[in-house]
């Protein structure tokens, strides 16, 4: 059986507005571009994957429940406009805050791949030819560590990594193969690559 090749997607900042803890439904904006950026990855037969670390649940801003919520809207929103998420993953754990369960290290906290790998298990994802696409280093760093193209955008945290003056630094572990403007642009270069 053929597998699938992915377009993996964070969310905060590469999708939606960057807004720091998404904890209530009326600051989910999604960034233009995305619908069609979205559209463009369905037209040309590959899987649009969410993956995004989602440590307010760990910190106890928002709920599991609230993340799951939050992620619907985002499918219903998109998929008013004809672009639609294959998958959701979410990582809701922090090594160092928060409380129980959730204050743990984890293999699925971006930089670490799990999220990728289980996205790849349970869709029949070829990793290798598949992309990345993301605001922060942690990103591209999860991408190139199973082989993925990395693109990262200027959106949410990207133009200030890009900048130089976050706690975040480029390593040859976390380079990303382009620098978009947006999620349509990184997209775009994408569908170029493909041809």
């Amino acid at each position: 059986m053929k597998k699938n090749i992915a377009v993996f997607l964070d969310r905060d900042g590469t999708i939606n507005e960057e807004v720091g803890y998404l904890d209530s439904l009326v600051k989910l904006k999604i960034i233009p571009g995305a619908f069609e950026a979205v559209r463009l990855i369905n037209a040309a037969g590959m899987k649009a994957v969410v993956i995004t670390n989602q440590s307010g649940v760990a910190r106890g801003l928002f709920s599991e429940e609230f993340v799951k919520i939050v992620n619907e809207q985002l499918r219903v929103m998109l998929g008013q406009e004809n672009a639609f998420i294959d998958g959701f993953y979410y990582c809701p754990h922090h090594p160092t805050e928060g409380v129980g369960h959730y204050r743990q290290e984890c293999d699925c906290r971006k930089p670490a791949a799990g999220m990728l790998l289980r996205a790849a298990r349970e869709m029949n994802i070829n990793l290798e030819e598949s992309y990345i696409i993301g605001d922060r280093y942690k990103d591209m760093e999860a991408g190139k560590s199973v082989g993925t193209k990395c693109i990262l955008v200027k959106t949410g945290f990207g133009r200030s990594l890009l900048q130089d003056d976050g706690p975040d630094k480029l390593t040859l572990e976390n380079k990303p193969d382009h620098v978009a403007a947006d999620i349509l642009e990184a997209v775009q270069w994408i569908m170029r690559e493909c041809k």
